[in-house]
């Protein structure tokens, strides 16, 4: 059974990475941190945050496809 920490943390993960694949950086990071809340040290929320602070600095190009590429190993 999942508990509902768990549920809660899905629920805003999964609405931060329909958020991020649309480009809504700043109201994908609000997600990804609310999941945070639900879950402290959640590495793939971790993840998004990251790269959501990186576009909010340096928008990705118009034809964005959601891919991210790495700047360094």
């Amino acid at each position: 059974m999942i508990s509902q920490e768990m549920k809660d943390l899905l629920g805003f993960y999964d609405q931060g990475l329909k958020l991020y694949k649309e480009a809504k950086f700043e109201e994908a990071l609000d997600s990804f941190k609310k999941g945070l809340e639900k879950k402290p040290g959640d590495g793939p929320s971790e993840m998004y945050i990251k790269r959501c602070k990186e576009f909010i600095q340096t928008p990705p190009p118009k034809d964005w496809d959601g891919v991210y590429v790495m700047k360094t190993k």
